[in-house]
Formats: structure tokens, C-alpha cells, sequence
């Protein structure tokens, strides 16, 4: 979440006059995040999440967005309503973007500093059975961060990546050409979110609260999925691989949608792929901040280290994953 857009008090309050919510109180920018523009919003009926969706997110994908929220919600997984407008639209108008009000999740997202092996067994779990449910969601999407979309950002970002580190354009050069060469073809797919990062998970109290943020979700692998969510939970600070959380990760997810031989034997690739999926918009946000935008960038630093560490093999994720066979 972030703020790119500024919302005048007046046509907040005029926006909000197609719906029921009472009288604006307050509204909040969060700084967290990067992608729309997202406020708290606290009116006379409670607290709300308003979102204003910025030039990366297409309005013709919004409703596949808000559907497998909803699909994902009735099979019991908690994540953030929509809130209809009087007209019915959970999709309305503000400051000339798309914007919505969604309900607000009690809880809080666990800081990268403070993640236990609780938080990852709860994760797992809460993963695979939103995969579980997402096999007979009808939509689809086509994942918009992909594989062409790396290699496109890889295009407008080469002439500064060397800014960042010396070498950096050649290395993501040469590991997309072989990401594009080894890419899987045939795994298990569904609607996926492909953004469970610390930040969009919600605890309370030490127990998994709900799941937020599923602007990027698509129809993808389930086990990119799963890897992407390997990357962002089962590294310490010091982006040391621990094999404490990935070990309590990965059996709470297979308690419930065990990994099949194909998944298995690509997990290190699929990590590699779901490592240069974050490298890539990292280093493009990192490179082209917004001026005046009120959000922080973040390093893409990280996950070149991540991206490295997988290219040696991932030597650990594999010997787990031989070991719960």
C-alpha cells in the first residue's frame, strides 16, 4: 500500500455520498506498501479501507479481483468486502481513478525482524487451503508480472541497473534468458495472489487474522505461488535462508495440498523465477520513483542476495524438500 494520488476533503465527501457509511471523520494516508493509493477511513458507521487504484493496475481487471475475494471468503478464508455503493458498484470514481472502499481487517502484519516459526506454519496453512478453495474459481487471469513482463522491465531499467550494483543489467540478462529456457510448462494452476508478502498477512493476538492486498492476483502455478511466499517469509533480516521456517512453512501447507513429483523437482527454479519477479519491479520502482509520492521504495538489494542464493542451488530447499518425501 502507498499514497500517489491526494484526496481533497471535498470530493472525498462527495464520493462518499453514494454509499451508507455516515459522515466522514477521518482519512488517513498509508505509507506502506507500493503499488495503489490507500487510505484509512473512519466515517460515523466505522472503519474502512479506501483504495485508489494507480496506472499499473488495468480498471478491466478489477472485477476478477474482487470476485476471487469474495469466492476465497465463502469458502471461509478471511481477507477484506467490498462495500457497494448504493448503485450497487463496488467499483466507483475518485480523482480520476478507479477507487474502492473495502472493510477493515482487525489485526496487524508481523514485522520481518519478529517472524516466528508460528507466523510460517500459519501461513502454509493459510496458503494451501486458498489454493484448495481457488480450484473451482471459474475466472482467469493473465499473470501481468510474468516472464515478459521481467524481461520488460529488465528492458527499461538496463540502463540503470549498473547504478545499483556494478554488473547488475548483464546478471538479470543472463538469468532471464534462462528462466525463459527452463520455464516449467505443465504444473497445477488456479487463481493465485502472487503478493503474500509480511505486509498483507494480518495476525492478532499471535494467530492468522486474513489475507489482504490481491491486486496482482492471477492465474498462475500454485507452486510459484507457494514459491514466491518461500522467498518472502523463510529469510531472516540478513536474508539467511532458515530452514526452521521453510521446514514449518512447507508441512503445514502439505498437510493439507501435498506438492506433486513435477512441483517438488522445480521448487528451487520456481523460487529462482519468483525471486526475479521481485528483483525486477523492485529495481523499476527503485529506479523510477514518483517525485512527491508518498511512499518508500524498496531496495531491490535483497532479493538479488535471494536470486543468488537459489542459483547455487538452493541447496537447502531442496534437501528439505527430498526429506518430507
Amino acid at each position: 500500500m502507498a499514497v500517489y494520488t491526494k484526496v481533497p476533503e471535498d470530493a472525498l465527501r462527495s464520493f462518499l455520498r453514494q454509499y451508507d457509511l455516515g459522515e466522514l471523520r477521518s482519512c488517513e494516508g498509508i505509507e506502506q506498501g507500493v503499488e495503489n493509493s490507500n487510505f484509512h477511513l473512519f466515517t460515523t458507521s466505522g472503519r474502512y479501507i479506501l483504495t485508489l487504484f494507480e496506472k499499473r493496475v488495468d480498471e478491466k481487471d478489477l472485477p476478477f479481483f474482487f470476485a476471487f475475494k469474495e469466492h476465497l471468503a465463502k469458502a471461509g478464508i478471511a481477507c477484506p468486502s467490498a462495500v457497494d455503493s448504493r448503485k450497487g458498484t463496488a467499483i466507483n470514481v475518485l480523482c480520476g481513478r478507479p477507487a474502492a472502499i473495502v472493510t477493515f481487517l482487525e489485526g496487524g502484519d508481523v514485522k520481518p525482524a519478529n517472524i516466528a516459526v508460528s507466523h510460517c506454519a500459519q501461513v502454509g496453512e493459510a496458503v494451501a487451503r486458498m489454493h484448495l478453495a481457488a480450484r473451482n474459481f471459474p475466472l482467469t487471469r493473465v499473470n501481468s508480472v510474468g516472464l515478459d513482463a521481467w524481461k520488460s522491465l529488465a528492458s527499461r531499467t538496463a540502463s540503470h541497473a549498473d547504478d545499483v550494483e556494478p554488473g547488475l543489467a548483464r546478471f538479470i540478462a543472463d538469468e532471464l534468458r534462462f528462466l525463459e529456457a527452463n520455464w516449467p510448462r505443465n504444473l497445477p494452476r488456479a487463481a493465485v495472489h502472487v503478493d503474500i508478502f509480511p505486509d498483507n498477512v494480518f495476525f492478532h493476538e499471535g494467530q492468522f487474522a486474513g489475507i489482504i492486498d490481491f491486486y496482482f492476483a492471477a492465474t498462475d502455478f500454485l507452486a510459484y505461488d507457494l514459491a514466491l511466499v518461500i522467498n518472502a517469509w523463510c529469510f531472516d533480516p540478513e536474508n539467511r535462508f532458515s530452514e526452521a521456517r521453510y521446514d514449518a512453512l512447507l508441512n503445514a501447507y502439505e498437510s493439507l495440498r501435498p506438492l506433486t513429483e513435477e512441483e517438488r523437482a522445480n521448487m528451487t527454479l520456481l523460487c529462482r523465477g519468483a525471486a526475479m519477479r521481485i528483483l525486477m519491479t523492485r529495481l523499476h520502482d527503485w529506479v523510477f520513483h514518483p517525485p512527491g509520492a508518498v511512499v518508500t521504495p524498496k531496495d531491490p538489494a535483497e532479493y538479488i542476495e535471494k536470486l543468488r542464493f537459489h542459483q547455487r542451488g538452493g541447496t537447502e530447499v531442496t534437501a528439505l524438500l527430498e526429506a518430507s518425501e
